[in-house]
Formats: C-alpha cells, structure tokens, sequence
C-alpha cells in the first residue's frame, strides 16, 4: 500500500509545489484562455484563466514515475502515450495563446500526429507483446482475439479517448475529477494482476489530478489546457493497452464516452434535420443550460463515474 500511496503523494506535492511557480509565469506570459462567445455566458468571466497548466501535471507523472518505477518497457510505452498526446495539446495550445491563432494546429495537423502516436504504441506493443491482442470482454472471463486487427481497432479507441477527454474538459475540476476515479480503476487491475510499475504509474496520475485540483477547483485559478486534457487522454489509454482492457472504458470512462456521444449526436442531427437534441454540446454545457450550477455538474459527474467505477471492477 506504501508503494501505491508514496507516488501518489510526490505527484501531488510536485503539482501543488510547482504551481506556485508556473502559474505567475503563465500570467506573465499572458498564456491566458479565450472564452467563445457561443460558449455559455457564465463562462465569459473566465476569459485571460491561465492555460497551459497540464504541464504541471506531465512534469509530476513524469517525475513520480521514473523515481518509483523506473525505465522499463510499461513505463516507457505509458510516458511515450502521456507525452506524445501531451506534446499535441501543448502544440496546439502554444500556437492559440502565443502565437494568437485562436484555432491552434489545424484538424490535419492534430488528426495526423495524433494517428501517428495512436499507431505506434499499439504496433510497438504488438511487436513486443503478441498477447495484448487478447482483449479482457466486460461481464465474461473470455478475451476478444483480434491478431492484426488489433493494431487500427486500438489506433482508434486511443483517438476516440483522447479527443473524448478532451472534451470533458469543460468545467472546472471536471476532467481531473473523472480522471482520478478512472484512475483509480486501473490501478486497482493493475495490483490484481501484479503489473508493478503501472500501479505506481496509475496513482502518479491520481496525485497529478489531485494536486492540479487545489488550483482547478471552481472558481478555477488555472486551466489544464489541451496540453493536459491530451496528456491525461494518453494516460488513460496508455493504461488500457497494458492491461487488455480497452473494451472497459466505456464503462469506466463513460463520462468521457457520453461527452464525445453529445457532441456526434448534436452535429448529426443539426447538419441533418436542422435541429439540436441538447440545449449545448458536450453534455455538461446542456446540463448548465438547464439551470445546474457548474459544481453541481462536476458533483454529479463525479458520482456518476464513480457508481461506473465500481461497475467496471464488476465487470472485470
């Protein structure tokens, strides 16, 4: 238990520590997010937040990581999925806040880099590790064998989940808080099945979302940005990979699931009847234009991943 709770506990005083320092340079910088004006209109107060916080968060995963599990193959497949999505979001974070193009890297350009590293940690595993191809099936004790195949499907569910949690980085302390209990999942499978470095990866990535929450929280003294939203995406299929268990996160990431569903739902049905199913896409703006205020959003969201949490341990 030491051993799980001592990465947890550096990740988050790296975090907590750490920002004391960088988010004055963010401000001083002027790295701050702009609020869209189609956007819900309680969020306009926000505009200027520093942004680009994540880095705070890759630095404490990164750190906590090697300190308590070293350079092996699992860790080098995990911090080359954190990173390499991570490098992404910061990419294009850096081109909206310092070079003032509010739309950052191009759809190409974001899609083809993120292919590339979506391609390459399931090849490498593949190559290395023919058994990844067994996938863990929800509800069952049998695995789904995809051979080859395993290579596009897990290309596409590592896309598929990184732009998912990105998405659910709308409120604030949403996406760390559904991160941390989707963490938690996986570090609970990691210590069944006796995968050591990635338990202490897991709870370095829980120390990370916690301690990014003491400036996150609502009212929010720092975003994530891209930067972390991506790098958290990367951890979280990063850790699917290692353990089979891709075929669990919709289940376990089903807030993650639903905010990317929202989004497809309300662009098909306007670009085909002209009509929206949700007041605002992703699902946490529909519930804000509901009336919900954004910490009872984040609340509820919480439990809901929580009671899917538990669902997943079931499952598995």
């Amino acid at each position: 238990m030491l051993n799980l709770l001592l990465p947890l506990i550096v990740s988050a005083l790296i975090v907590v520590i750490s920002g004391r320092y960088i988010i004055p340079k963010l401000k001083e910088f002027k790295f701050g997010q702009t609020i869209r004006n189609e956007g819900p209109q309680s969020h306009l107060s926000k505009n200027g937040t520093p942004t680009m916080g994540g880095v705070m968060m890759i630095l404490a995963m990164v750190v906590s990581t090697l300190i308590f599990a070293g350079v092996n193959f699992s860790t080098i497949i995990l911090l080359i999925s954190m990173l390499g999505f991570g490098l992404v979001g910061f990419l294009d974070d850096y081109i909206k806040v310092a070079k003032k193009r509010s739309l950052g890297l191009t759809p190409k350009q974001k899609i083809v880099m993120q292919v590339f590293f979506a391609v390459l940690i399931p090849s490498v595993q593949y190559f290395f590790n023919p058994e990844v191809t067994n996938l863990i099936i929800p509800f069952t004790e049998k695995t789904l064998n995809l051979g080859i195949l395993y290579i596009p499907f897990m290309a596409f569910v590592m896309i598929g989940t990184v732009n998912a949690v990105n998405l659910t980085d709308g409120l604030d302390g949403l996406s760390s808080t559904v991160t941390v209990i989707v963490s938690v999942f996986f570090a609970v499978v990691a210590s069944m099945a006796g995968f050591t470095e990635m338990s202490v990866f897991s709870t370095s990535v829980i120390g990370a979302c916690l301690g990014f929450l003491v400036y996150n929280k609502y009212p929010a003294q720092v975003f994530m940005g891209d930067t972390g939203s991506m790098a958290l995406g990367g951890a979280v299929v990063g850790m699917a990979v290692l353990t089979n268990s891709a075929l669990m996160i919709p289940i376990v990431g089903g807030i993650y699931f639903a905010e990317a569903l929202s989004v497809i739902i309300q662009v098909i049905s306007f670009k085909t009847r002209g009509k929206r199913v949700f007041k605002m896409a992703p699902i946490h703006h529909h519930f804000e234009q509901c009336g919900y205020k954004e910490t009872k959003v984040v609340k509820l969201f919480a439990i809901v991943s929580t009671l899917l949490l538990m669902l997943g341990l079931f499952a598995i």
